[in-house]
């Protein structure tokens, strides 16, 4: 039985929970929009306990419905999004960060660790995140970085062409900083690929690691309509072929990477035959290719020996 008085007529966090769950056939955006309007983490308790939805927090939960169940990404609607150990800020500015896309930073940490080992110099280790976006990949190099021999420092740099990119970026790299005060420097720079990075770089990055656009003109009318009428154009269409701007980095990579150093690249399944070869004809002694969840090749790691 409802409670007598105004609160009675409120609705019940049960029922909108379940309501929002049918209407978009999907419990767990239902539980994330809750979350996101009561400001709690534990609207499943909530709902157990017979609470009610403040008219405020209901008409939070419409609007976000609404603009849901109209085609908006659900990560733009509530403004966040969790990426590995990082929950960041996201907005039409910036891609929406991908599990694909987190895998490929856990391959860069792997990197990030074996050639740091491998580098016979007590010089800073250096790792250039290019089109950062969110900055996503970068912040989590900072973050999850392992600790280097010699107690060497760490710094990492992330380059994008986009102003607005870069500050959604500064504003993570900065929430990120007050949680974890020990961050690893993140110089934040503004620029296409390598021509955003000092000069003096060159020759000194143990990791270059990029999500580059990858996706042709003629993929991009094809793309679910969330992403392609709402997510940035220019973060996702490389052009004709889609690999113009993965061949623009490798090509570029020898030449700032260390001796010692690896590239690595998010990349479409159907190009890594294609530019594994890439990588060998510009130089790279060795070549993997690592698969996504759906055991589908998504990352290029290219890597250099100290003999290059």
């Amino acid at each position: 039985m409802s409670p007598p008085g105004p609160e009675g007529d409120l609705p019940a966090v049960r029922d909108v929970l379940v309501d929002v769950a049918r209407r978009l056939g999907s419990a767990s955006e239902a539980r994330w929009i809750l979350e996101y309007a009561t400001g709690r983490n534990d609207v499943q308790v909530l709902a157990r306990t017979g609470a009610r939805l403040p008219v405020d927090q209901a008409d939070t939960v419409a609007s976000v419905l609404e603009r849901r169940l109209a085609g908006h990404p659900l990560q733009y609607l509530l403004g966040r999004w969790a990426f590995r150990s990082l929950d960041l800020a996201v907005d039409p500015r910036v891609l929406i960060p991908r599990p694909e896309t987190e895998l490929v930073a856990g391959h860069a940490l792997d990197e990030l660790r074996r050639s740091a080992l491998a580098a016979p110099t007590e010089e800073p280790v250096r790792a250039a995140d290019l089109g950062t976006g969110s900055g996503a990949i970068a912040l989590t190099l900072a973050a999850e970085g392992p600790p280097l021999p010699g107690g060497r420092d760490l710094e990492v740099w992330a380059a994008d062409r986009s102003p607005g990119a870069l500050e959604v970026a500064a504003a993570n790299e900065a929430e990120v900083r007050r949680a974890q005060p020990g961050l690893a420097p993140v110089h934040l720079v503004e620029g296409s690929w390598f021509g955003a990075l000092p000069p003096e770089l060159a020759g000194t990055l143990t990791l270059v690691v990029s999500n580059p656009p990858y996706v042709t003109e003629a993929e991009w009318t094809d793309l679910d309509p969330v992403v392609r009428d709402h997510e940035p154009y220019e973060a996702l269409v490389s052009g004709p072929s889609g690999t113009e701007d993965l061949d623009a980095i490798m090509e570029e990579a020898p030449r700032w990477l260390a001796p010692w150093g690896v590239l690595v690249l998010e990349l479409a399944p159907h190009q890594a035959d294609g530019s594994a070869l890439r990588a060998l004809v510009d130089g790279f002694d060795g070549v993997l290719i690592r698969n996504d969840l759906a055991g589908r090749a998504r990352t290029l790691v290219a890597r250099r020996s100290l003999e290059t």
